[in-house]
């Protein structure tokens, strides 16, 4: 099969790349279900890309419905080894307005109904989760997108909540008290999965709103998500353009998503099922042959 070493995952308003040339569309079947819909893989700047609409063409897909497990599995079987999240989020903070754009480097966990492991059935896995996105990778998205000339933060905490609702306000101002930055609904199990993957995770994340705790701006509606995320749409584009060689330039990783499983199964290995083995020897067979 066809490879690609650079993933992305498009949010809500992104749901093609048209700037991809040598375009072919893969379905690819998985042990955990199908993707969020059939995987293009292009070419940006000379460099071959995977590219994936989270909630499908057409937004089909609820947060909480995306198959999270399907989607980073699929992208790891075409040699994926860095992936990209673009997201609509909210603002927490004042100084980061609208239409500006944060590469998080932390994750509060609000969800409660999202299977977040490939793991389990007869096997423990217990990977190191400190830095939910990768530091590396996170560099290059910011470097890529400060290029175009754009407003962008370097750093965060981003708390994923379960929606599909937005917040209340009484949540909203709770979580502010708490020292998020910025919010939204899809970031986990994403991260998580794509750690135990041992796969390279960040996040460009395009402020649409001030969720519902600020005073003098209106509550977050999806028109106004919507509207935000098409005018960010070209930073986008040229941020992703801009990303494609510079990953393709890392001679070799380094950071701890390349080795994430290496210390962390715990079960004792001629006790770990043979279905499982088999079930997930894309991410386990060069640990367990």
């Amino acid at each position: 099969m066809e490879q690609a070493i650079l993933g992305v995952i498009g949010g809500s308003g992104v749901y093609d790349v048209e700037t991809l040339q040598d375009v072919k569309e893969v379905r690819i079947k998985t042990p955990f279900g199908d993707p969020s819909d059939a995987i293009v893989l292009g070419t940006l700047a000379g460099v071959r890309v995977a590219f994936l609409p989270r909630h499908g063409r057409g937004h089909r897909i609820m947060p909480s419905e995306v198959n999270a497990r399907a989607n980073i599995y699929a992208l790891k079987s075409l040699g994926v080894q860095y992936i990209v999240s673009i997201s609509a989020c909210g603002s927490m903070r004042e100084e980061i307005a609208p239409r500006h754009i944060v590469i998080p480097d932390q994750i509060f966990d609000r969800t409660k109904a999202r299977p977040n492991t490939f793991f389990g059935n007869g096997l423990v896995v217990h990977i190191s989760f400190d830095e939910p996105y990768c530091p590396v990778l996170s560099e290059l998205v910011y470097q890529a997108v400060k290029k175009t000339g754009a407003t962008v933060h370097k750093g965060g905490t981003f708390i994923v909540i379960e929606g599909p609702q937005f917040s209340t306000k009484a949540e909203s101002r709770i979580y502010r008290q708490w020292g998020v930055d910025i919010i939204g609904m899809t970031a986990l199990p994403e991260a998580k999965l794509a750690r135990e993957a041992e796969i390279c995770y960040a996040a460009m994340a395009h402020v649409t709103d001030y969720d519902v705790w600020h005073e003098t701006e209106e509550p977050v509606t999806v028109a106004m998500l919507i509207e935000n995320l098409l005018a960010n749409a070209a930073t986008t584009k040229q941020a992703l353009t801009y990303l494609a060689p510079l990953v393709a330039a890392q001679k070799e990783r380094t950071c701890k998503c390349a080795t994430a499983l290496s210390a962390a199964i715990i079960t004792q290995r001629d006790m770990i099922p043979e279905t499982v083995k088999a079930q997930l020897g894309l991410l386990l067979d060069k640990y367990l042959k």
